[in-house]
């Protein structure tokens, strides 16, 4: 399977651990990422209208390439099976920031990709007291930030058809009810600096958020890195609840 994302540094959170979790569970899975950080659905439109060389190009959560790409040159010289879009954290929640930029996307993606399956990557709220510029859009309320992104991606994926990877999804309910990670009350954050994921836990628990929603498959604790065992098994219950139940 070969994925491209077109997004920004939580697209870089999603696949930076992808890749190695596939490949540990004998899943051959090619991980390509074309990134702008804080990059919004407005912006990525306005780059494929001017065919703007202005993304970073990664592959399998690895280095990025010397040279900026266009979207259109890997449209149109790759091919992929799936292909992901993403708002920009910050107006996750706000549905009128994304058309119509992601209908645009999603028809054009279309145009050049008609084998391609579309994903749409539901982000996370911002973790608890964060300086985030934009987090007074939800009065600095997680949880209204986190019910606000749900009803704008539930918006997006009804009017393209995407289908949803629910990671912000997972990373709440670990927030919720596993106290290791109830961070309002002294457990681990999932974020390393109030809004991108931990390069521990957070990110793993997005890969395999990814994972579990592209292959179609319950996943199952292995350890990975030196990740806490028992807090591997509880993220894998927390994933396969969410993605498959």
């Amino acid at each position: 399977m070969r994925i491209l994302s077109i997004g920004n540094s939580f697209s870089e959170d999603a696949q930076a651990y992808l890749h190695a979790l596939a490949e540990q569970r004998g899943i051959d899975l090619t991980c390509v990422n074309l990134a702008i950080g804080g990059c919004s659905l407005q912006t990525h439109w306005e780059n494929v209208e001017q065919n703007n060389a202005n993304y970073l190009y990664g592959i399998n959560g690895g280095a990025w390439a010397e040279k900026p790409v266009t979207i259109e040159e890997i449209l149109k010289t790759q091919r992929f099976d799936v292909i992901t879009l993403q708002q920009v954290s910050g107006f996750s929640g706000q549905y009128e920031t994304y058309q119509p930029y992601l209908n645009n996307l999603a028809a054009y993606v279309r145009e050049l990709q008609p084998g391609a399956d579309l994903y749409f990557h539901r982000t996370w709220a911002y973790e608890i007291g964060s300086p985030h510029g934009h987090f007074p859009f939800y009065d600095c309320d997680q949880e209204k930030m986190y019910r606000a992104l749900c009803q704008a991606c539930e918006s997006a994926c009804l009017v393209t058809g995407a289908t949803l990877i629910p990671a912000g999804d997972v990373i709440q309910a670990l927030r919720t009810t596993v106290p290791a990670f109830d961070y309002a009350n002294g457990g681990e954050s999932l974020c390393r600096d109030s809004f991108h994921m931990s390069v521990t836990y957070g990110r793993y628990a997005v890969a395999l958020t990814w994972l579990a929603t592209l292959s179609g498959k319950r996943v199952t604790p292995m350890p990975f890195m030196d990740l806490d065992q028992g807090l591997i098994a509880e993220i894998v219950k927390v994933v396969n609840e969410v993605v498959f139940e």
